[in-house]
């Protein structure tokens, strides 16, 4: 009998060229399969080609909005393409995001419910699947956990400040979303944010010492979460360079 291969899925990939991609493929490299999901086709396309490319396995899923009723079809479409007979879902990173910054008389009602909706309505519809999955795993010596569900977080998800008065609102509900799923799930879910400048690309590598965060070092800390013993698992992350100030 062919060995269950664990699935992750990342929501959220951007120009996949940040957190979302590099963490696709530290996961890949480490031997789960890949499901992407994202509003960008071509964006989509070019990472699981690139991961199959390198001898991972990947599919994307291409999604025409972050509503709840889209979620739901998407998570049953990658459940038609990974079946349970020979995969299972054991983590899942949620790093879509909408950022908004500027003078707060200046934002409008529109910026504001998008904010609402992207940054915590979708994050909760995207949590309610993946709960729902993970509850359907077992407990092994393999798997100890039935589930890991990450978070990307921001600065602003632990502290307002000037122009960030839409953004800060959004990720500070997510992350009380997380925390939350946390404690009611806490065999399930663990919570990761990031605090810091992602670089990616040129700036990064010409920078010395570099101020940013680099994506492919926040993916390890994620996988590093994923493979906490149960006994000590961690519900929020703070990662910043050691030269940035803080």
């Amino acid at each position: 009998m062919a060995a269950i291969r664990p699935l992750f899925i990342v929501a959220g990939i951007g120009n996949a060229a940040g957190t979302g991609a590099a963490a696709a493929r530290t996961f890949s490299k480490s031997g789960y399969s890949v499901a992407l999901l994202a509003r960008r086709q071509g964006s989509l396309d070019a990472l699981a080609n690139n991961l199959k490319g390198s001898g991972g396995d990947a599919a994307s899923f291409c999604m025409p909005s972050y509503t709840p009723k889209d979620f739901t079809s998407t998570f049953s479409a990658i459940r038609s393409h990974f079946p349970a007979s020979k995969y299972s879902l054991r983590a899942t990173l949620w790093n879509i995001g909408f950022a908004i910054e500027m003078p707060f008389l200046q934002v409008t009602p529109e910026e504001v419910q998008e904010s609402l909706d992207t940054n915590v309505s979708a994050a909760f519809a995207f949590s309610h699947e993946a709960i729902l999955q993970f509850k359907q795993n077992t407990v092994d010596a393999e798997n100890p956990a039935r589930g890991t569900l990450i978070f990307t977080g921001a600065t602003a998800s632990t502290r307002g400040n000037t122009m960030t008065s839409a953004f800060s609102i959004g990720k500070f509900g997510a992350r009380a979303l997380s925390q939350s799923l946390a404690k009611e799930f806490g065999k399930d879910d663990i919570h990761a944010i990031i605090d810091g400048q992602i670089m990616t690309g040129s700036a990064l590598s010409n920078e010395k010492p570099p101020s940013g965060l680099s994506p492919e070092s926040i993916a390890q800390s994620y996988l590093y979460l994923v493979n906490q013993e149960k006994s000590a698992w961690t519900w929020e992350l703070d990662l910043h360079p050691a030269h940035e100030k803080w």
